[in-house]
């Protein structure tokens, strides 16, 4: 399963940008997928994670009430809407889809996913 990132760029503080993530030559089916990012000098992080039907759906503190995850599996796409954005949410932005199995992490262990997008930057200008 191949995963695309696409959507980063440019925002203001105060700002909002969505991004997408779609896969090509196969279906999510009913992975995992989640959202993590990687500013630069720091370790990747978990952003956020949902299952296929979104009844899960997880968040690190630091984005709840701000970011919401959605999926449309017709579209065979997983979004990550980002709102009230600040300069640290600056990094890049992967998405990640792993099995639907038993997460020990909540979904927030990035070694758990399988399967990695190429990462789309979003820089917030103060």
């Amino acid at each position: 399963v191949q995963l695309q990132a696409s959507g980063g760029g440019l925002v203001q503080a105060g700002g909002s940008l969505r991004i997408s993530c779609t896969t090509s030559g196969s279906s999510f089916g009913r992975s995992v997928v989640g959202w993590f990012r990687q500013a630069p000098g720091k370790d990747r992080e978990f952003v956020a994670a949902s299952t296929w039907t979104g009844a899960a759906r997880n968040y690190a503190d630091s984005v709840k009430g701000r970011f919401t995850i959605s999926r449309d599996n017709t579209r065979n796409t997983v979004y990550l809407q980002m709102n009230s954005l600040q300069p640290g949410d600056t990094a890049v932005y992967y998405c990640a889809s792993k099995a639907p199995r038993y997460s020990s992490s909540a979904y927030r262990g990035s070694y758990e996913y399988e399967n990695w997008g190429q990462g789309t930057l979003v820089t917030v200008s103060s």
